[in-house]
């Protein structure tokens, strides 16, 4: 889980001030304040899993996401099997 000083930390990291972190997350500022500070009106709060991983993403270079590359298929393809043999092996006897 992420702290408050670590989602500091991480927006530091990166020069971001607190409202370029907001507009990279999609938050509003007050919004980051509130996770560096780790509460809201004196009621502590926690930094959700997708604000996580969107810190996560842009701390990797990820800028935006367009979903998955195009004219490749499924992400995990099925394995390809290989053909029956053309001629069929003799019986057992």
């Amino acid at each position: 889980m992420l702290k408050p000083n670590d989602f500091k930390n991480w927006r530091k990291s990166l020069d971001l001030s607190q409202k370029d972190a907001a507009h990279v997350l999609g938050l509003k500022r007050r919004v980051v304040q509130y996770y560096e500070k780790g509460e809201r009106d004196g009621k502590k709060i926690e930094i959700p899993l997708y604000i996580r991983l969107a810190c996560a993403a842009y701390a990797a270079g990820i800028r935006d996401y367009d979903g998955p590359p195009k004219g490749r298929g499924r992400a995990n393809p099925e394995p390809e099997v290989d053909e029956a043999p053309t001629s069929a092996p003799p019986d057992p006897e």
